[in-house]
């Protein structure tokens, strides 16, 4: 691992660091007094937000200079990331436009694909969804049934419903994964879409959580129309294109781990340090420093694997540990902090009756956990894989159960 900066990084930490602080004011405020509470100010201020972060190259910086991009490394995002959390200001809106689709549509796109999207998806004009998940196809994506048929002219006709969509109901266009052959097991014979999210026939609608806000999505599509020039990759190449994608997904959330999402050491100790109690309780002092060193592994894990990929080596599925250990140890923590604290800790107007409704859909979020240990298991310790009802299959041919690779 490399720990320290290099010249380089350090002159760029400067420089982020002073850009930062002659512009904070100009941050949207989203917590604490001042906080703007009306959604479409929110949504308003933080577009502006991400624009002029993209202006000064802070946004979307691993992108390629000739997309608005600075062609930086891993690190040297990591910075830009480390810096905007030190000057206390959010950070971009569009984190899945920019993070996993923007970089899919440079890998597979076509110029003419690039030339019109990049631009707009940096600078927050167009926000954009990744269309993947299904009501029957959620950590196994390549059990989709969204349909899309090639009609006159080269169109498509997409039919299907897609779940747990973050920032449907604003988004401008979504990267959506459909299947057009289903004569070939169900790995092949994918394709994924460029889809206006305001097409008729695209109908968006709000999925209402434990905490009463509706951050997902459901999508149905009837009968929408595309043009021929929406493929991204090439037909029935979606699955290496998707792969890109999750690729992506899994450094978003993996490089930054607890970090990024909020879940440190420090904070949990702080809500319970005024407790004369937890203080001098061993046992909570035990279990604080088990959930402290654990999150302290996923951080140094982070800096192993940015120092891998500055070296060139491509992330694998370890990436999903991250994910895990992150939300089991905020889950444990959070329940720690309310058994210490009682009822008082959950009042609606503390962070922590929030975050108790937020993280169990977390656990689902990027992959279940059941499924990421597999993949882990598999592909990584070597342990024999499951048993598989669905390998080499039409997809057509196969039940209900066995498109997702257990038995009817």
């Amino acid at each position: 691992m490399h720990l320290s900066d290099t010249a380089e990084q350090a002159e760029l930490r400067a420089r982020v660091r002073a850009w930062l602080d002659e512009h904070r004011d100009e941050a949207p405020v989203l917590a604490g007094e001042g906080a703007l509470s009306d959604p479409d100010e929110i949504l308003a201020a933080r577009r502006a937000w991400q624009r002029r972060l993209a202006e000064a190259g802070l946004a979307g910086a691993t992108w390629p200079s000739e997309y608005g991009g600075r062609g930086l490394g891993p690190v040297e995002n990591v910075i830009i990331g480390q810096e905007m959390r030190r000057a206390g200001v959010p950070g971009i809106l569009d984190v899945i436009g920019v993070g996993m689709l923007g970089p899919t549509i440079i890998a597979h796109g076509s110029e003419e694909q690039k030339g019109r999207f990049l631009g707009p998806m940096l600078h927050g004009d167009e926000i954009w969804c990744q269309l993947f998940s299904e009501p029957a196809a959620g950590s196994d994506l390549a059990a989709v049934q969204t349909r899309a048929r090639r009609g006159d002219g080269g169109s498509w006709t997409l039919n299907g419903q897609k779940v747990w969509t973050t920032n449907a109901q604003f988004a401008a266009y979504g990267l959506l994964l459909a299947r057009t052959d289903p004569e070939v097991p169900k790995h092949k014979g994918m394709t994924m879409f460029i889809v206006p999210m305001d097409a008729p026939g695209v109908t968006v609608r709000g999925l209402r959580q434990i905490s009463g806000e509706a951050e997902f999505n459901e999508v149905f599509f009837d009968d929408v129309v595309i043009p021929a020039d929406s493929a991204v990759g090439g037909v029935d190449n979606g699955w290496s294109v998707g792969l890109t994608t999750l690729m992506f997904e899994r450094l978003t959330i993996g490089l930054g781990g607890g970090e990024s999402l909020g879940y440190r050491g420090e904070r949990f100790a702080r809500a319970l340090a005024d407790d004369r109690s937890a203080r001098a309780d061993s046992a909570v002092r035990h279990e604080l420093g088990e959930l402290a060193a654990e999150l302290e592994a996923v951080r140094w894990t982070g800096y192993r694997s940015i120092s891998a990929l500055q070296g060139g080596q491509i992330p694998g599925p370890e990436f999903g540990l991250a994910k895990v250990t992150t939300v089991n140890c905020a889950v444990r923590a959070v329940d720690l902090i309310v058994d210490v604290l009682g009822p008082d800790a959950l009042a609606d107007d503390g962070e922590w009756a929030y975050v108790t409704s937020f993280l169990p859909g977390l656990k689902s979020a990027g992959g279940t956990e059941e499924i990421l240990r597999n993949t882990i298991g598999e592909r990584v310790l070597g342990l024999p894989p499951e048993p598989r009802l669905d390998k080499g299959v039409p997809f057509s041919e196969l039940r209900a159960g066995e498109r997702h690779g257990t038995a009817a």
